[in-house]
């Protein structure tokens, strides 16, 4: 089967157990990675409401979202991955850094590796970390070696591992089919919105944004999350979470 229509990780490809969209679990896990204290996971309690959204600090560095793949998600992806070649992008001066999905169930991992290497995030990467270690290996590769680094990387696993147990409700087996998908919005170095998902043939331009927008500004949620969820028809049952500084 082509990668248009199936898109994810085979059978006997490496599984990890599914994260919990629980902010405080997500924010554990990349401290320990190696962003700095000053960064953490929120709770996005509404996408429209400008009360609600006053609660994150700003400006937000990334958006993830949490929901279930449904039939109209699959049908917009074929049609839009059916129109694009397969990235292969290397090196320092690309606008985003990607990478490929090939673990089965690990999407909660690439969403947040994808939210804290990209934009301003990144300059909260301590260095000699797990984190760092990472981006200075995957950079100059290409897709197919950049996935070899995440597979190959025993930290990575381990501290995936602890925070997957860690979470509120019980945690399914690695092994186990997970419907849930994340995908991530971020500014990248070009001022572009670009949505991250290692489940597609690489990384996708949503448009410009002015310097003072980030992803949660009104033209930043219309190009992407709201976009997203307008083709769903409403009926998208979905959570968010934004990484930006600590609350005061």
């Amino acid at each position: 089967m082509s990668s248009n229509t199936n898109p994810d990780p085979a059978a006997t490809a490496p599984a990890f157990i599914p994260l919990e969209a629980n902010p405080q679990l997500l924010t554990t896990l990349i401290h320990k990675l190696g962003v700095s204290p000053a960064l953490q996971m929120h709770d996005v309690y509404s996408l429209t409401d400008p009360d609600m959204l006053a609660f994150i600090p700003r400006p937000a560095l990334a958006l993830l979202l949490v929901f279930p793949i449904s039939a109209v998600y699959e049908s917009h992806r074929m049609a839009e991955d059916s129109l694009a070649t397969e990235y292969n992008g290397t090196g320092d001066k690309e606008p985003v850094l990607w990478w490929k999905q090939t673990i089965r169930n690990a999407c909660g991992l690439m969403g947040l590796l994808h939210a804290v290497t990209n934009g301003p995030a990144r300059e909260f990467i301590t260095e000699g970390s797990t984190l760092d270690d990472i981006i200075k290996r995957s950079t100059p590769l290409h897709a197919a070696d950049r996935a070899r680094v995440i597979e190959q990387t025993p930290a990575l696993a381990d501290a995936h591992k602890a925070a997957a147990t860690e979470g509120d409700t019980p945690a399914p087996d690695a092994q186990d089919d997970v419907d849930l998908h994340y995908v991530c919005f971020v500014k990248g170095n070009d001022g572009n919105l670009w949505e991250l998902d290692g489940r597609r043939k690489g990384p996708i331009n949503r448009g410009p944004l002015n310097g003072d927008e980030d992803v949660l500004s009104e033209k930043g949620l219309n190009l992407g999350v709201l976009k997203f969820l307008e083709r769903e028809g409403g009926d998208l049952r979905f959570s968010a979470v934004a990484l930006a500084g600590t609350l005061d």
